[in-house]
């Protein structure tokens, strides 16, 4: 979308002002299918910082989760609309599967999404 969908842009701002991960989304981005829960981003952040810092090899980047870069701008919460969706146990569905099966960690601009739904789409194990 080259406009981002203003509904959407308020649902992630409600997503970021209750800092709660309850709210399910499914989104088509690029042709891909990612079906999950949203998450505030700070909580997304700091998920992912956990998970990075348990692993030997990508441990280092962990820091880049939990610190803002220079220069950016405050994010939501700080009068900003969201930019960002950030998906947690998320997966991305591809014919009658979902990768990964135990879901991951997605973050997806807003502009980039063509389609969506409410709701945690299912897929059916063969």
């Amino acid at each position: 979308m080259s406009n981002p969908d203003e509904l959407l842009v308020a649902i992630a701002a409600a997503v970021e002002s209750e800092r709660s991960n309850q709210m399910s989304l499914t989104v088509v981005v690029g042709g891909a299918v990612i079906t999950g829960r949203l998450a505030p981003e700070a909580v997304w952040r700091e998920r992912v910082a956990e998970v990075l810092k348990d692993s030997d090899r990508l441990g280092p980047f962990s820091d880049v989760f939990t610190r803002r870069p220079q220069g950016s701008r405050p994010g939501p919460g700080h009068g900003e609309a969201p930019t960002h969706l950030h998906f947690h146990l998320a997966r991305i569905l591809q014919g009658s599967l979902g990768i990964p099966e135990t879901g991951g960690m997605y973050r997806v601009a807003i502009k980039d999404v063509n389609a969506w739904t409410v709701g945690d789409l299912s897929y059916v194990d063969q």
